[in-house]
């Protein structure tokens, strides 16, 4: 079995910032990527950053040039360093890692059980 435990979110003022990390434990093989993603009532699941095990990333355009996300593959664990809070990135933010967990298996995908933030204007 995969876990991913979610930590982080919370309430924040508008300019204001936080950190998400996420740990991902049980049987796992191996990585290819972790990264965020975050979700609103009434709308889909939407990308927010993404790294892969090279160390190479990808961000929403409305996230650029204010969140970082790194890795730390010793611990199988993902952060998500959100600065200059917006009220618009007000959501539940969920962990996904994309990892092999058994040799006879593809990769999957695993999701946390989600944090919420949110940003008060």
């Amino acid at each position: 079995q995969v876990q991913l435990v979610e930590s982080g979110g919370g309430l924040v003022q508008a300019g204001g910032s936080l950190r998400l990390s996420c740990a991902a434990s049980g049987r796992i093989i191996s990585i290819n990527s972790m990264g965020w993603y975050r979700q609103t009532p009434g709308k889909q699941r939407e990308l927010v950053a993404t790294i892969r095990s090279g160390g190479s990333t990808d961000f929403a355009d409305s996230v650029k040039d204010r969140f970082t996300i790194s890795r730390d593959n010793a611990k199988n664990t993902v952060y998500l360093q959100m600065n200059t809070l917006k009220p618009e990135d007000t959501a539940v933010y969920y962990c996904n890692a994309h990892l092999t967990s058994a040799y006879y298996r593809p990769p999957m995908d695993y999701w946390g059980q989600g944090t919420q933030v949110t940003v008060s204007s």
